[in-house]
């Protein structure tokens, strides 16, 4: 017997198959309301939330399409703004409007560059999941498979301020003691003659220089 694929024709047909069994997405998501308007073109298929009460919007496609991205984050962005108000019209729902909502894309198919979009976009957790119609014998059922879940970056830890390390103060070296070196009587030294001894210069006797001694002018004598 083999297993043969079918086609869905329209939104609403995948809707309501969705809705009626929402762990077939995820296990524990609860559903609050469905088509709701967003804008002319825009509409939120399903909303819904998790086990935690954070919000949940899953936007359907019957067909292979980039557009489901840009209305996704345009549903997101309005239950974001909206979630407060959401948390109080619902009340009998665990809703935390303190948590960013979360976006859940379901389709036949994804092409490459919605992949690519889906992986730069940062701070939003996008799920992809594809989805065949099958029928064995007279059963039919949706299968639905995870191919894509991006997580918002988490925050960085805060470093633990570790105490400040004691400083280990160096252990005081003894100063080695100088011994006192062994006294040596120095040797004697030798008294080395100079060959050949230089002859002994006799004192000189000093010459006595004769200088002649000025007489005094002498008078001449008048005669009378």
């Amino acid at each position: 017997m083999s297993i043969e694929k079918l086609k869905i024709e329209s939104n609403q047909e995948l809707q309501q198959m969705i809705t009626d069994d929402m762990n077939k997405v995820e296990k524990d998501l609860t559903l609050i309301c469905n088509n709701v308007p967003i804008n002319d073109r825009t509409t939120l298929d399903v909303l819904c939330h998790d086990g935690n009460g954070q919000l949940v919007i899953v936007q359907l496609s019957v067909n292979e399409d980039d557009l489901m991205l840009l209305h996704g984050i345009q549903s997101l962005d309005y239950v974001n703004k909206f979630k407060s108000f959401l948390k109080a019209t619902y009340n009998k729902h665990k809703i935390d409007d303190k948590e960013s909502p979360r976006l859940i894309l379901i389709a036949p198919s994804f092409s490459d560059a919605l992949q690519l979009a889906v992986e730069s976009i940062k701070g939003i957790r996008i799920d992809l999941y594809e989805w065949e119609y099958l029928k064995l014998g007279d059963h039919k059922g949706l299968r639905l498979q995870p191919i894509f879940g991006s997580k918002p970056s988490e925050k960085p830890k805060e470093k633990e301020e570790k105490p400040p390390e004691k400083k280990r103060e160096p252990k005081p070296t003894k100063k080695k003691e100088l011994e006192p070196m062994p006294e040596t009587e120095p040797e004697p030294v030798e008294e080395i003659q100079q060959f050949p001894p230089s002859p002994t210069e006799e004192p000189k006797e000093e010459e006595e220089t004769f200088t002649p001694k000025e007489e005094p002018p002498k008078r001449k004598l008048k005669l009378f």
